[in-house]
């Protein structure tokens, strides 16, 4: 089974190896995807979101409830770094949002019978039954890459500016996070690699020993320098080349 479809704003592409999933699957993973965004987008005005940030919603379903105590978590385990209430700027959870409902895809999958498969939200991935091998864009070069990983259960999220420009910011300071050039994460679900990458990019070149402490998780980043950093359990790895040698 292979689709592809453009929800929240980016192409979503589904592989199913298994043969006996029904094609029911594939249409209960892009509705999902399409109410997430209908509902968590601040780029919707009707959106739950955008309601509440105009203070229309006095109470937020569980949903919202769960994506907004992840934000809290993570800004405070940044020290305010990531911010999903940045000043001068609406509510903005899409930092979260994207990883945790493409998780939560993936779980409909696992509980239509999927063994093996490959859930791709923009170059975020989450996998079963692999091993799968993801490559990791190259930060500078568009038709390279920097790395490949082999996952078989788990999922891969990179933050970077080579896609939207410097649109990371650093709550700390209001200012675009520019101390690197790409971060990938490597953890058990979409959910974390997601939100840990995006929050460890807003944190700039210490992001990268923030997210290597975080349980279950493995990095591989490039820093504005254009060295290579890297954690020991990351998965097997194949084509550096970013120019530096890996420290």
């Amino acid at each position: 089974m292979r689709r592809v479809e453009h929800v929240m704003g980016l192409p979503v592409s589904l592989r199913v190896d298994d043969a006996d999933v029904p094609g029911e699957a594939a249409d209960a993973v892009f509705a999902w995807l399409r109410e997430a965004d209908a509902r968590f987008s601040p780029f919707r005005a009707d959106s739950e979101v955008s309601r509440l940030d105009r203070g229309e919603v006095t109470r937020i379903s569980a949903g919202l409830r769960e994506v907004l105590g992840l934000c809290e978590e993570y800004r405070l385990a940044t020290g305010g770094a990531f911010d999903a209430r940045l000043p001068g700027r609406g509510l903005d959870p899409c930092a979260i949002v994207k990883g945790w409902a493409v998780q939560r895809a993936a779980g409909l999958l696992r509980a239509a019978g999927a063994r093996r498969f490959c859930l791709n939200a923009g170059g975020d991935v989450a996998v079963g039954g692999g091993p799968w091998r993801v490559g990791v864009r190259h930060p500078e070069h568009a038709g390279r890459l920097c790395a490949v990983l082999e996952v078989t259960d788990g999922a891969v999220a990179t933050s970077a500016r080579y896609e939207r420009g410097d649109h990371i910011l650093d709550g700390r300071t209001g200012r675009p996070a520019t101390g690197l050039l790409s971060l990938t994460v490597v953890a058990p679900t979409l959910t974390e690699a997601d939100a840990v990458a995006t929050a460890a990019f807003a944190m700039g070149a210490e992001g990268v020993e923030w997210a290597a402490a975080r349980p279950g998780c493995e990095v591989f980043a490039v820093d504005a320098g254009r060295r290579v950093r890297r954690t020991p359990g990351l998965p097997p790895a194949a084509g550096e080349r970013t120019g530096r040698t890996p420290v």
